[in-house]
């Protein structure tokens, strides 16, 4: 029977390190660092519990205010990992949401489960975080990567940052936690996707999708100035600020527009296996980049 649970199919990926998220406080400000700089900080599973782990961390600890999450590096984060050493989308982890175990989930069902709760659920349960949130992003921010941003409360860029979601090459329409036509105007937010272009933080800012730009040397200085000034707001205030958002931004049909697009991305990927043995299409991480560059006029 289809439904059938499967035995799980070996994976032994190759981790560079053990420690993929560093965390560190400055007063009442806690600073997340995805650190896998080797690989321009794909976020796998690794990645995932461990940003977890540390949004639990300064969640609990009642003498952080505020929460910064950066990238060591030249970028701020290539998105979700589909080709270094350390992929480990077939690996099981112990699980933060009421989802079963992907790995013994067959054909589209294990995609399905996994991205449910590593992509979707996961960013929908750090945007829910009753502290203040800040992105600090430098170089590029890509696909997963974007995720990662949006799910903050604020985005601090650098000049040179930029953002891309370009997984339409792929014959998929944009990452998991779908929020391009609320960080984006409808026709920008189109183009952004149809195109797959880098969106510079200049143009990001024009459109509010970015709040401050500084030059890169400066750009540390001005995150930390910012979290420190909201750390000396009120506690609930703060958070009540967040809920009174969120809920606008549900009211107007994120959550459902996401649920929606969701359901589209994993019929992608199940299109994919059936035409080409791949839900990716048979691109990885490699020949994106490659694409990409070619693009964007760099090789």
């Amino acid at each position: 029977m289809s439904d059938e649970i499967v035995p799980r199919q070996p994976q032994s990926p190759v981790y560079e390190t053990d420690t993929p998220v560093r965390y560190e406080t400055d007063g009442p400000v806690a600073w997340i660092t995805m650190d896998r700089p080797q690989f321009n900080n794909a976020q796998n599973s690794q990645m995932t519990y461990a940003l977890d782990a540390a949004f639990g961390r300064a969640t609990d600890d009642d003498a952080i205010k505020v929460i910064v999450l950066a990238g060591e590096g030249r970028h701020f984060s290539a998105g979700h990992d589909i080709g270094t050493p350390g992929r480990d989308h077939l690996v099981p982890f112990d699980r933060k949401l009421m989802f079963g175990d992907h790995t013994t989930r067959p054909a589209a069902e294990l995609l399905y489960t996994r991205e449910h709760e590593v992509y979707l659920g996961m960013c929908r349960r750090w945007r829910d975080i009753p502290k203040p949130t800040i992105a600090m992003v430098q170089g590029a921010c890509i696909a997963g990567g974007l995720t990662l941003a949006w799910v903050c409360d604020l985005i601090v860029a650098s000049e040179d940052a930029f953002f891309q979601d370009p997984v339409n090459r792929m014959g998929i329409p944009g990452v998991e936690y779908f929020a391009h036509g609320f960080e984006l105007p409808p026709r920008v937010a189109k183009e952004f996707l149809l195109l797959g272009e880098r969106l510079p933080a200049a143009r990001a800012y024009q459109f509010g999708m970015v709040n401050r730009m500084v030059p890169r040397e400066e750009l540390r200085a001005e995150t930390a100035k910012m979290a420190h000034e909201l750390a000396q707001r009120p506690r609930l205030g703060n958070w009540l600020t967040k809920q009174a958002f969120n809920h606008v931004e549900d009211l107007r049909g994120k959550r459902t527009a996401m649920d929606a697009v969701f359901h589209m991305h994993h019929f992608a990927h199940a299109q994919n296996d059936l035409t080409s043995g791949n839900s990716l299409g048979g691109l990885d991480g490699k020949a994106m980049a490659s694409a990409n560059k070619k693009a964007a006029g760099e090789g």
